[in-house]
């Protein structure tokens, strides 16, 4: 199966003075809401101004995020939000976006590992594994990256826990997913049962 950024290419987008978004590709108009099911469907894409040809796919990017966020589908914890404000200018700022970006691709990848088992049935141990140690995983990651680029050694509350800590907390967060899956089963029952 191919890649599908070999397969397809960069779509270019313009955004033009009158806040209008035309993508080069379908030669059409498009809408932010168009842009977001681009990037869920995984259509790589970059946007330019038409008069002064910056890329300024970031910002049409954040504000994707933005309208997302401002419509009810809150995703951003606050704590993150601001952890993110306090960043720029910091000692870390050049830092951060790598982690963020490996950090969310390592999310993506235990995201869908998680979904593969939920499809092949209710075991929720593998799952809550794959859970840990992707979270073990980033925090060695966001560790030893500190320790690097700053020469700053992370805090014991912030490393991996031991053995012992992480079967611990991983058999209460077993518990927890369980406790939630009933009670999204029981949610889903009763729609059904309204809809049937």
């Amino acid at each position: 199966m191919a890649d599908s950024k070999q397969a397809n290419p960069v779509v270019t987008i313009k955004k033009y003075a009158n806040r209008r978004l035309y993508n080069t590709a379908t030669s059409a108009y498009v809408t932010l809401d168009h842009l977001a099911q681009m990037v869920r469907d995984r259509v790589d894409f970059v946007v330019f101004d038409a008069k002064s040809g910056d890329d300024i796919t970031r910002s049409i990017l954040t504000q994707i995020i933005l309208e997302a966020e401002s419509s009810g589908n809150n995703l951003l914890p606050v704590g993150f939000l601001r952890d993110i404000i306090r960043s720029y200018g910091d000692s870390v700022q050049g830092f951060l976006p790598s982690y963020l970006d490996l950090a969310m691709k390592s999310f993506t990848d235990s995201r869908e590992q998680f979904s593969k088992s939920l499809n092949g049935g209710f075991d929720l141990s593998g799952p809550a594994e794959l859970f840990q140690q992707a979270v073990r995983a980033n925090m060695s990651m966001m560790a030893e990256a500190a320790k690097t680029f700053t020469g700053v050694v992370v805090p014991t509350a912030l490393r991996p826990t031991s053995k012992t800590a992480q079967k611990s907390e991983a058999s209460e967060e077993l518990v927890a997913m369980r406790a939630q899956m009933a009670a999204m089963q029981a949610r889903l029952d009763k729609l059904d049962g309204t809809h049937g």
